[in-house]
């Protein structure tokens, strides 16, 4: 008997990667803990509150904050002005966080593969009860974009073995994150606005 569904499929995957801009972020210097609940909501409302760039109507924003001290480590994520919270540990050291950039590239991946599956066995009547996502990237050291990264995913299903495939298929022809790193976008430092850190 299989945990959701009555069959298994499974595919691999190769997200090819093209130069990467570096961007590094200006530091300045704390203003207190954001420990309670209240203050986290704060914290994201005042994301909404600086100066955006003139996006076309029909782009969907999608941002992270971050602010890292001795005294506080908080990261928030948005789209379209809905913020919320992402519960993420400190260094034992205070200084940045326990989970490391790459490992939320990672999870970036995973999740909006994940994501994904669910939305387009939605439109293609594919019926799913369940799905794995695995994701690994090859770094050679700092400052170096990663060489390749690959992926797979299995779905447990009712719904016969070609027609999942089509399913995995059409995912990764529009997942969104994916197709960033295919297209080598662009990341491009720009200056401070709204609240210091």
């Amino acid at each position: 008997m299989v945990r959701f569904g009555s069959t298994r499929h499974g595919a691999c995957c190769t997200v090819r990667l093209r130069g990467w801009a570096a961007a590094r972020r200006a530091q300045a210097p704390g203003n207190g803990g954001l420990t309670s609940r209240s203050s986290r909501c704060r914290f994201a409302a005042r994301l909404n509150s600086g100066v955006r760039p003139l996006w076309r109507p029909s782009l969907v924003e999608i941002s992270a904050h971050i602010r890292s001290g001795f005294d506080v480590h908080e990261l928030v994520v948005s789209t379209d002005g809905t913020s919320r919270p992402l519960v993420i540990s400190a260094k034992p050291s205070g200084r940045g966080s326990a989970v490391n950039g790459g490992e939320l590239l990672m999870a970036a991946l995973a999740t909006c593969y994940c994501n994904d599956l669910y939305r387009e066995a939605s439109r293609l009547g594919v019926p799913i009860a369940g799905c794995e996502v695995r994701v690994q990237g090859y770094f050679d050291g700092v400052g170096l974009a990663a060489q390749s990264v690959t992926y797979s995913a299995v779905v447990e299903s009712s719904a016969p073995a070609a027609q999942v495939e089509a399913l995995l298929s059409e995912t990764d022809r529009l997942a969104e994150v994916h197709n960033t790193l295919r297209t080598g976008c662009a990341v491009n430092r720009v200056a401070w606005h709204g609240f210091a850190a």
